[in-house]
């Protein structure tokens, strides 16, 4: 049997690069999936023992393969500050084919890290391709809630359907997760969520409920504190429980509006990535990411893949870590702003993605045989133009209309390899769209390449509704916009259609508020333009 994932020494925290790192990334490892249940002994870590309840903030999934999955969990008594002992403890984990746990068919242990918040993280192997399984931890005497997952088809097996929601920008401040209760009553495959999990800002007028505190957080124990408090929502713990997820983020989970290195108030860079370092820490340590993802100090390798079969691949974006600098904000603080007679934005040296994510992206596009290629990513990719009071055209430099030419690029290249039903899904403006995509907005011979649907918030208050219907006239590849409701998107899937259902709460200020389709959107296998359903 290998030796226990509590044996081996302490890690240090100032070489997570070195021998210690890989060392850290054996322990969190765990005894993977490869170990039968008769075969499995607790390890001997901390003799520590639970007073309180360690499984406050919930359990997770993520990151579906055709033989397992990641499962997730932060041993934190006290959702803020942890309330754990400086010390590593010995997690056991259990895999089972019923709710009750009575068919074990995996289990292992883990060690909750110190230095990476007593979270946990295990990648389960050796399951059954597209089966429900159910999962647990204990420590220290202490049993978690019991959490579902679900694995994915195996490579390139025929799949006749997918269910997926999407979600994004969840203030905890601006309402409550009447979404999240809604979603956990749906019959899905997989969860997508696309960024603004946390937000760093708070605000001063009368809200529905407020953060832990009004200070934005720059430290790892206070970006710890934040997720932790987002966690204590019992809809957001309970989606969590019930659905394998998959994330990426925007902005918010670090400061708004920042790019690459880059502050929003134009920060000293080298602290800046101190900052982003602690929040890309604290991201990981409460989700369930795979350790390919373990950061690097100031970077965490987020962009991936997750194929169902056949039917679609996830590609997952991220569209922050490397993007070049906002243009045209001279004289203006950093971050975006609405600007007019912005010729920068056109400049083909800026990158949404930097050169390797885009070539990473590029290739898998050229080599998938899915039937539907799904980009994940946080932003809206159509173009909007708006006027301001002068006649002038104005755009949003913080989203795509600021990398116009990057946009360009990427949307003609989509039609130059043929890429097998390109669906975009975005989040961040607090607003449904359904969007045609075209490589030059501006000229209406351009053809449809792709289709995009973009999510409302799932709490955060929504974009100008006057002033967006006033300018969809300038915008015909805009098929619809709603900015006046929060909720989320569901989609389902098969090889010759895709649906697409905006799900809208009825007040986000009720917790457990009604849910209802807003509208509903079709595409058609080989056919990216819209239909309405």
């Amino acid at each position: 049997m290998p030796r226990s994932p509590c044996s081996a020494p302490p890690a240090d925290r100032r070489s997570l690069d070195s021998l210690a790192r890989r060392r850290v990334l054996a322990r969190l490892a765990g005894t993977g999936g490869l170990i039968a249940a008769a075969t499995f002994a607790a390890p001997a870590c901390a003799q520590w023992k639970a007073v309180d309840d360690p499984f406050t903030l919930g359990v997770a999934s993520g990151d579906p393969a055709p033989d397992g999955f990641v499962i997730w969990t932060r041993l934190a008594p006290q959702p803020l500050g942890g309330g754990m002992p400086p010390q590593r403890v010995a997690v056991e984990w259990l895999i089972a084919e019923d709710e009750a746990m009575s068919r074990v068919v995996r289990r292992g242990s883990a060690s909750a890290e110190p230095e990476l918040g007593h979270s946990v993280h295990v990648e389960v192997e050796g399951l059954l391709p597209e089966r429900w399984y159910w999962y647990r931890f204990i420590a220290g005497g202490a049993a978690s809630p019991v959490g579902r997952a679900r694995t994915a088809p195996a490579v390139g097996a025929p799949v006749a359907a997918l269910r997926f929601a999407y979600v994004s920008c969840q203030n905890f401040e601006h309402g409550h997760y009447a979404g999240y209760l809604r979603l956990a009553e749906e019959e899905l495959d997989l969860v997508v969520h696309l960024g603004d999990y946390i937000y760093e800002n708070s605000s001063a007028a009368e809200m529905p409920r407020r953060h832990d505190t009004g200070k934005e957080p720059v430290t790892l124990a206070e970006y710890r504190d934040r997720h932790a408090w987002y966690k204590t929502d019992a809809s957001l713990r309970l989606a969590h429980q019930r659905f394998t997820w998959a994330v990426t983020w925007d902005d918010h989970e670090v400061e708004n509006d920042y790019a690459a290195d880059q502050s929003e108030n134009r920060d000293d860079p080298k602290w800046f990535l101190e900052r982003r370092a602690a929040a890309y820490q604290a991201y990981y340590e409460h989700l369930p990411l795979r350790r390919a993802s373990l950061p690097r100090g100031p970077d965490l390798l987020l962009y991936r893949r997750l194929a169902f079969g056949d039917l679609a691949t996830f590609h997952l974006l991220d569209n922050r870590q490397y993007r070049s600098d906002q243009v045209c904000g001279e004289g203006r603080r950093g971050g975006g702003n609405v600007v007019e007679k912005c010729s920068a934005r056109l400049d083909p040296a800026l990158t949404m993605w930097g050169a390797t994510q885009e070539q990473w992206l590029d290739d898998g596009l050229r080599a998938s045989r899915a039937r539907w290629n799904v980009l994940a990513q946080s932003l809206m990719m159509g173009q909007f133009r708006a006027r301001n009071a002068a006649g002038n055209d104005v755009h949003w430099t913080d989203g795509w209309d600021g990398y116009a030419h990057a946009r360009s690029r990427f949307l003609q290249r989509i039609a130059e390899i043929r890429v097998s039903n390109p669906v975009s899904i975005g989040g961040d403006i607090h607003s449904y769209w359904a969007n045609e995509l075209k490589p030059d907005f501006d000229d209406e011979r351009s053809p449809v390449v792709a289709t995009e649907f973009v999510g409302t918030s799932m709490s955060s208050r929504g974009t100008a509704y006057a002033s967006t219907v006033k300018a969809l006239p300038l915008n015909p590849h805009v098929k619809f916009f709603e900015s006046r409701l929060r909720g989320y998107v569901r989609c389902e899937v098969t090889p010759a259609r895709w649906r697409t259902a905006f799900r809208a709460v009825e007040r986000a200020t009720d917790p457990r508020s009604p849910v209802r389709t807003l509208a509903a959107f079709s595409v058609e296998n080989g056919r990216p333009q819209l239909l309405i359903d």
